[in-house]
């Protein structure tokens, strides 16, 4: 566990280039001008079914988490933990934090998705209790890449 104070506050947009040099030190794959862009963003912090959060280690930023619902399943997207802060329970603490609010909100299903070549992503979820559902198949369709 981490030894070191954390602190996991609620993600404003005043966080935002903070989390996106955290998702570029992360390899995170990111939109900037379609679904990560500020913009975007900030409009998604309107609604009441967002859970945004953000892990700080001595004032800087460790981690950050997007968690969103739609009343009946909770999604977990941008889990990114930085690379000096990585095995050392920010991660966890992160997970946690959503699904409490989840729980809150009387949200039961909780899901993520995770491409196949992110192997630590996948192993970290399994360990939190996550189970994989390999019968399921994922279509998308997207007005353009950028979204």
């Amino acid at each position: 566990m981490n030894p070191r104070p954390l602190d996991i506050l609620r993600f404003t947009i005043d966080d935002y280039e903070n989390i996106v040099c955290l998702w570029k030190a992360c390899s995170l794959p990111y939109k900037s001008s379609g679904r990560d862009s500020r913009n975007s963003i900030e409009k998604e912090l309107d609604h009441a079914s967002t859970e945004f959060w953000v892990a700080e280690i001595n004032k800087c930023p460790a981690g950050s988490i997007f968690g969103t619902h739609d009343g009946r399943k909770g999604w977990i997207n941008r889990l990114a933990v930085h690379p000096d802060y990585q095995r050392q329970g920010v991660a966890g603490a992160l997970v946690a934090k959503v699904e409490t609010q989840f729980k809150r909100c009387g949200i039961q299903i909780i899901a993520c998705l995770i491409e196949d070549w992110n192997v630590d992503s996948r192993k970290f979820f399994e360990q939190q209790d996550y189970l994989i559902h390999n019968e399921i198949h994922y279509y998308s369709k997207r007005e353009n890449h950028d979204v």
